[in-house]
Protein backbone atom coordinates (compact mmCIF):
# COMPACT_ATOMS: atom_id res chain seq x y z
CA UNK A 1 0.00 0.00 0.00
CA UNK A 2 1.53 3.60 -0.83
CA UNK A 3 1.23 5.94 2.09
CA UNK A 4 -0.94 9.11 1.52
CA UNK A 5 -0.51 11.05 4.74
CA UNK A 6 2.09 10.23 7.70
CA UNK A 7 1.04 11.05 10.66
CA UNK A 8 3.02 11.72 14.04
CA UNK A 9 2.36 11.89 17.53
CA UNK A 10 -0.47 14.24 16.71
CA UNK A 11 -1.74 17.01 19.57
CA UNK A 12 -4.60 19.89 18.95
CA UNK A 13 -5.18 21.90 22.73
CA UNK A 14 -7.57 24.46 22.84
CA UNK A 15 -7.23 27.52 25.64
CA UNK A 16 -10.58 27.66 27.82
CA UNK A 17 -11.22 29.90 30.68
CA UNK A 18 -10.89 26.82 33.04
CA UNK A 19 -7.56 25.41 31.37
CA UNK A 20 -6.16 23.37 28.37
CA UNK A 21 -8.37 21.44 27.25
CA UNK A 22 -7.19 18.40 25.06
CA UNK A 23 -8.93 17.71 21.93
CA UNK A 24 -6.31 15.40 19.99
CA UNK A 25 -4.40 13.33 22.22
CA UNK A 26 -0.74 11.35 20.74
CA UNK A 27 -2.47 9.73 17.43
CA UNK A 28 -0.11 8.14 14.94
CA UNK A 29 -1.18 6.55 11.88
CA UNK A 30 -0.76 6.16 8.37
CA UNK A 31 -3.18 6.52 5.69
CA UNK A 32 -3.22 5.33 2.33
CA UNK A 33 -3.84 6.06 -1.81
CA UNK A 34 -6.80 4.86 -2.87
CA UNK A 35 -8.60 3.96 0.77
CA UNK A 36 -12.16 4.75 2.14
CA UNK A 37 -11.20 6.00 5.82
CA UNK A 38 -13.86 6.30 7.85
CA UNK A 39 -13.59 8.32 11.37
CA UNK A 40 -16.05 7.51 13.93
CA UNK A 41 -16.32 7.80 17.40
CA UNK A 42 -18.81 9.53 20.16
CA UNK A 43 -20.02 13.28 20.44
CA UNK A 44 -17.04 15.40 21.28
CA UNK A 45 -14.46 12.74 20.74
CA UNK A 46 -12.12 15.03 18.26
CA UNK A 47 -13.43 13.13 14.93
CA UNK A 48 -13.92 16.78 13.11
CA UNK A 49 -11.02 18.19 14.97
CA UNK A 50 -8.70 15.50 13.71
CA UNK A 51 -10.51 15.73 9.83
CA UNK A 52 -9.51 19.59 9.93
CA UNK A 53 -6.20 19.32 11.34
CA UNK A 54 -5.24 16.55 8.94
CA UNK A 55 -6.43 18.53 6.21
CA UNK A 56 -4.28 21.76 6.66
CA UNK A 57 -7.62 23.71 7.94
CA UNK A 58 -6.34 23.78 11.31
CA UNK A 59 -3.16 23.90 13.25
CA UNK A 60 -1.67 21.17 15.44
CA UNK A 61 -0.14 21.84 18.59
CA UNK A 62 2.27 19.41 18.69
CA UNK A 63 2.95 16.29 15.97
CA UNK A 64 3.69 15.97 12.68
CA UNK A 65 1.67 15.49 9.27
CA UNK A 66 3.54 14.55 6.47
CA UNK A 67 2.22 14.55 2.68
CA UNK A 68 5.26 13.14 0.69
CA UNK A 69 8.16 14.60 1.61
CA UNK A 70 5.87 17.97 3.02
CA UNK A 71 5.51 17.95 6.77
CA UNK A 72 2.18 20.28 6.97
CA UNK A 73 2.74 21.50 10.66
CA UNK A 74 5.22 23.29 9.46
CA UNK A 75 3.90 25.78 6.31
CA UNK A 76 2.05 28.93 6.77
CA UNK A 77 -1.47 29.80 6.81
CA UNK A 78 -0.77 31.06 2.66
CA UNK A 79 1.16 27.61 2.17
CA UNK A 80 -1.25 25.50 3.60
CA UNK A 81 -4.13 27.11 1.28
CA UNK A 82 -2.55 26.58 -1.07
CA UNK A 83 -1.86 23.07 -0.20
CA UNK A 84 -5.50 22.81 0.13
CA UNK A 85 -6.10 23.80 -3.47
CA UNK A 86 -3.90 21.43 -5.01
CA UNK A 87 -4.21 18.44 -2.96
CA UNK A 88 -7.52 18.49 -1.27
CA UNK A 89 -11.53 18.51 -1.93
CA UNK A 90 -13.93 18.94 0.70
CA UNK A 91 -17.55 17.90 1.41
CA UNK A 92 -19.24 19.47 4.57
CA UNK A 93 -22.69 18.48 6.41
CA UNK A 94 -24.15 21.53 5.75
CA UNK A 95 -23.81 22.86 1.79
CA UNK A 96 -21.55 25.43 1.34
CA UNK A 97 -22.21 26.63 -2.16
CA UNK A 98 -22.02 30.32 -3.28
CA UNK A 99 -25.82 31.43 -3.48
CA UNK A 100 -25.33 34.07 -5.85
CA UNK A 101 -23.29 31.66 -8.33
CA UNK A 102 -25.18 29.33 -10.85
CA UNK A 103 -24.38 25.58 -10.59
CA UNK A 104 -21.94 25.55 -13.42
CA UNK A 105 -20.39 28.28 -11.84
CA UNK A 106 -20.29 27.14 -8.37
CA UNK A 107 -18.06 24.11 -9.75
CA UNK A 108 -15.75 26.48 -12.56
CA UNK A 109 -14.76 29.38 -9.63
CA UNK A 110 -13.29 26.19 -7.86
CA UNK A 111 -11.01 25.21 -10.89
CA UNK A 112 -10.76 28.64 -12.28
CA UNK A 113 -9.40 29.29 -8.47
CA UNK A 114 -6.49 26.59 -8.96
CA UNK A 115 -5.76 28.71 -12.09
CA UNK A 116 -6.83 25.65 -14.52
CA UNK A 117 -7.71 26.07 -18.03
CA UNK A 118 -10.55 27.28 -18.93
CA UNK A 119 -11.63 25.01 -21.75
CA UNK A 120 -10.53 22.26 -19.99
CA UNK A 121 -12.41 22.79 -17.16
CA UNK A 122 -15.60 23.45 -18.64
CA UNK A 123 -15.19 19.78 -20.51
CA UNK A 124 -14.61 18.17 -16.90
CA UNK A 125 -17.11 20.10 -15.34
CA UNK A 126 -20.00 19.02 -17.69
CA UNK A 127 -18.74 15.09 -17.56
CA UNK A 128 -18.63 15.64 -13.62
CA UNK A 129 -21.94 17.05 -13.83
CA UNK A 130 -23.21 14.76 -15.76
CA UNK A 131 -21.61 11.43 -14.02
CA UNK A 132 -23.49 12.60 -11.07
CA UNK A 133 -26.69 12.94 -12.60
CA UNK A 134 -26.66 16.80 -12.30
CA UNK A 135 -29.06 17.40 -15.43
CA UNK A 136 -28.11 20.23 -17.94
CA UNK A 137 -31.50 22.08 -17.53
CA UNK A 138 -30.20 23.00 -13.81
CA UNK A 139 -26.97 24.17 -14.47
CA UNK A 140 -27.87 27.45 -14.60
CA UNK A 141 -30.12 27.16 -11.32
CA UNK A 142 -28.64 28.87 -8.45
CA UNK A 143 -28.43 26.25 -5.01
CA UNK A 144 -31.91 27.60 -3.23
CA UNK A 145 -33.23 26.45 -6.79
CA UNK A 146 -32.34 22.98 -6.33
CA UNK A 147 -32.74 20.19 -4.09
CA UNK A 148 -30.75 19.25 -1.50
CA UNK A 149 -29.65 16.00 -2.16
CA UNK A 150 -28.54 17.66 -6.16
CA UNK A 151 -26.49 20.56 -4.59
CA UNK A 152 -24.53 18.23 -2.44
CA UNK A 153 -23.43 16.66 -5.86
CA UNK A 154 -22.80 19.46 -7.02
CA UNK A 155 -20.66 19.73 -3.54
CA UNK A 156 -18.90 17.01 -4.57
CA UNK A 157 -18.20 18.10 -8.47
CA UNK A 158 -16.80 21.03 -6.68
CA UNK A 159 -14.56 19.34 -4.53
CA UNK A 160 -12.94 16.98 -7.44
CA UNK A 161 -12.71 19.64 -9.93
CA UNK A 162 -9.26 19.95 -9.22
CA UNK A 163 -8.48 16.01 -9.27
CA UNK A 164 -7.64 16.23 -5.33
CA UNK A 165 -5.12 13.86 -3.95
CA UNK A 166 -7.81 13.43 -0.88
CA UNK A 167 -11.43 13.86 -0.48
CA UNK A 168 -12.32 14.72 2.83
CA UNK A 169 -16.08 14.63 3.87
CA UNK A 170 -17.60 15.61 7.43
CA UNK A 171 -20.97 14.33 7.96
CA UNK A 172 -21.94 14.57 4.07
CA UNK A 173 -24.95 12.91 4.41
CA UNK A 174 -26.18 14.65 8.05
CA UNK A 175 -28.25 17.00 6.72
CA UNK A 176 -29.82 14.77 4.01
CA UNK A 177 -33.05 12.55 3.83
CA UNK A 178 -32.15 8.81 3.59
CA UNK A 179 -32.61 8.51 -0.43
CA UNK A 180 -30.92 11.65 -1.31
CA UNK A 181 -27.90 10.41 1.21
CA UNK A 182 -27.63 6.99 -0.21
CA UNK A 183 -27.60 8.29 -3.56
CA UNK A 184 -24.33 10.42 -2.03
CA UNK A 185 -22.78 7.36 -0.33
CA UNK A 186 -22.97 5.35 -3.98
CA UNK A 187 -21.22 8.36 -5.38
CA UNK A 188 -17.90 7.99 -2.73
CA UNK A 189 -18.44 4.58 -3.39
CA UNK A 190 -18.14 4.85 -7.12
CA UNK A 191 -14.93 7.22 -7.02
CA UNK A 192 -13.46 5.30 -4.51
CA UNK A 193 -13.55 2.42 -6.75
CA UNK A 194 -12.39 4.31 -9.60
CA UNK A 195 -8.57 5.28 -6.88
CA UNK A 196 -10.28 8.55 -5.04
CA UNK A 197 -9.23 8.48 -1.54
CA UNK A 198 -11.65 9.82 0.93
CA UNK A 199 -11.24 10.22 4.42
CA UNK A 200 -14.88 10.49 6.11
CA UNK A 201 -16.13 11.87 9.58
CA UNK A 202 -19.47 10.29 10.37
CA UNK A 203 -21.72 9.31 13.17
CA UNK A 204 -23.73 6.74 10.93
CA UNK A 205 -23.33 2.95 10.49
CA UNK A 206 -24.44 2.88 7.76
CA UNK A 207 -22.23 5.41 5.97
CA UNK A 208 -19.69 4.12 7.72
CA UNK A 209 -20.23 0.48 6.09
CA UNK A 210 -18.73 2.22 2.89
CA UNK A 211 -15.33 2.51 4.00
CA UNK A 212 -12.51 -0.44 3.86
CA UNK A 213 -10.26 1.16 7.29
CA UNK A 214 -12.62 2.54 9.94
CA UNK A 215 -10.77 4.65 12.77
CA UNK A 216 -12.78 4.99 16.34
CA UNK A 217 -11.37 7.92 18.49
CA UNK A 218 -12.29 8.47 22.10
CA UNK A 219 -11.31 11.64 24.14
CA UNK A 220 -9.20 12.57 21.29
CA UNK A 221 -6.96 9.38 21.13
CA UNK A 222 -7.10 6.70 18.51
CA UNK A 223 -8.34 3.75 20.01
CA UNK A 224 -8.83 0.95 17.46
CA UNK A 225 -9.61 0.13 13.92
CA UNK A 226 -11.68 -2.40 12.40
CA UNK A 227 -10.86 -3.27 8.71
CA UNK A 228 -13.97 -4.20 6.53
CA UNK A 229 -11.96 -5.07 3.22
CA UNK A 230 -13.66 -3.08 -0.10
CA UNK A 231 -17.26 -2.42 -0.11
CA UNK A 232 -19.31 -5.07 -2.08
CA UNK A 233 -22.48 -4.50 -1.07
CA UNK A 234 -23.24 -7.18 1.42
CA UNK A 235 -24.57 -4.56 3.68
CA UNK A 236 -26.23 -6.81 6.40
CA UNK A 237 -23.00 -8.90 7.09
CA UNK A 238 -20.39 -5.92 6.97
CA UNK A 239 -23.07 -3.92 9.34
CA UNK A 240 -22.92 -6.63 11.60
CA UNK A 241 -18.83 -6.79 11.58
CA UNK A 242 -18.94 -2.57 12.28
CA UNK A 243 -21.62 -3.02 15.08
CA UNK A 244 -19.73 -5.93 16.86
CA UNK A 245 -16.41 -3.56 16.47
CA UNK A 246 -18.01 -0.30 17.69
CA UNK A 247 -19.90 -2.81 20.88
CA UNK A 248 -16.06 -3.61 21.47
CA UNK A 249 -15.19 0.39 21.36
CA UNK A 250 -18.12 1.13 24.30
CA UNK A 251 -20.08 2.98 20.88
Amino acid sequence: MEELLRIEHLCREFKTDSGTQKILDDITLNIYKGDFTVIMGSSGSGKSTFLYTISGMDKPTDGHIWFGNTDLSTLSSDKLAMFRRKHCGFVFQQICLVNSMTVFENVMAAGLLNKGNKKELVKKAKELLESVEVEEHTWRKFPSQISGGRAQRVGIVRALINSPEILFADEPTGSLNSKSGNDVLNLFTEFNRAGQSIIMVTHDVKSAIRGNRVLYLRDGKLLDECDLGNYDGNNEERINKLNGFLGEMGW
